[in-house]
């Protein structure tokens, strides 16, 4: 049977959360035929990671394919599930994440009634949900006052995003050969690499539509994330690397036509080197200033369009603030944004 989605679930020594996530996908969609997961072991060998995918294909074979590789990380675990999918639609979910069942049987059946009547649609956009480990509560992201809601739409008719409410990778359902049409370079054993996914392939999609349903349950709060500010600041470099590969993928000015979607990137970038400058003060490293002047140079002599509207608009002028003081008002206002918003 033809699969109409795969759902890609990139594993690093994942035991303790992995079972979770996929039996979240087998029974929010009724173990259906035409579902497809693809789990990727990526490297895993200081748990049962690899025998568990093993097992999970064993027992479901007609639905899971378990993929072996030697360690990559997230970004090239997620192309290697894109590269076995065999679904119309791929989404990713992390092995510690997981979908809810009502609203991923919604976005099925969406799916299958697009490719029952032959309608081309490269993204689907649904809501995620943050769930808060320090205090239980949830923090639902929506695009009700943003997207269009119910009906296939394009980027001309997009509004304004509010900084808490970007488009995610937990967001997105890709059409499969849209994805593979955009090509994407992950960086292997580099973090925030979901930063290139929900960016490098818009303006491929020339159809969207906007399912309005929490599917995607995130979890957030742990200390071991990749999120938490310890852990951040300590992997800047990766913020450095993947604002390189952002800033290099397009000319905004010049290759985007659509001016909302223009608009839309344009403001995205902005907000991936406001987050190189904050945790390039906030590091220990003894050359982060320097690196971050050299991140800053480099967008000024490949695009000074680019680099004028992210270095001195608002948000650049606000998170790169000269001196002790600016530093430590830089910082201060991050963390105030963090506390309203949530969002680590």
């Amino acid at each position: 049977m033809n699969k109409t989605i795969t759902f890609g679930i990139p594993c690093y020594n994942s035991a303790e959360y992995m079972d979770h996530c996929i039996s979240s996908i087998l029974e929010g969609t009724d173990y259906a035929e035409d579902v497809q997961i693809v789990i990727v072991d990526d490297g895993s060998t200081k748990d049962e990671t690899p025998a568990k995918a093993d097992e999970w294909a064993q027992r479901h074979p007609s639905i899971i394919k378990a993929v072996h590789q030697e360690n990559g990380g997230h970004g090239v675990a997620v192309m290697k599930a894109v590269a076995n999918a065999d679904g119309v639609y791929f989404k990713n979910i992390d092995s510690d994440d997981w979908v809810d069942a009502d609203a991923v049987r919604a976005l099925l059946d969406t799916l299958r009634r697009f490719v029952e009547l032959g309608e081309r649609v490269d993204l689907v956009i649904t809501n995620y949900v943050y769930e808060h480990v320090e205090d239980a509560t949830q923090n639902v992201v929506d695009y009700r006052r943003v997207l269009p809601v119910g009906k296939i739409f394009n980027w001309g008719q997009i509004g304004h995003f509010a900084m808490s409410q970007y488009l995610l990778m937990h967001a997105l359902t890709y059409r499969v050969d849209t994805l593979r049409e955009a090509a994407l370079q992950m960086p292997p054993h580099t973090f925030y690499v979901d930063n290139i996914y929900a960016y490098v392939p818009f303006p491929k999609c020339r159809s969207l539509f906007y399912l309005d349903a929490d599917v995607y349950r995130y979890f957030i709060g742990r200390d071991d994330q990749s999120v938490n500010e310890k852990v951040l600041t300590s992997r800047v470099d990766h913020y450095w690397r993947v604002a390189r590969i952002m800033m290099r993928a397009y000319h905004v000015y010049d290759d985007i036509q659509i001016p909302r979607l223009r608009s839309y990137m344009m403001n995205y970038f902005t907000i991936i080197m406001a987050i190189c400058s904050v945790f390039s003060k906030m590091s220990d490293r003894p050359d982060a200033m320097d690196e971050l002047k050299k991140l800053w140079d480099e967008l000024k002599v490949y695009d000074p369009r680019m680099y004028r509207r992210a270095r001195h608009g608002v948000v650049g002028l606000a998170t790169n603030l000269p001196g002790t003081v600016g530093k430590w008002i830089t910082i201060g206002g991050y963390r105030v944004a963090r506390r309203v918003v949530k969002f680590n």
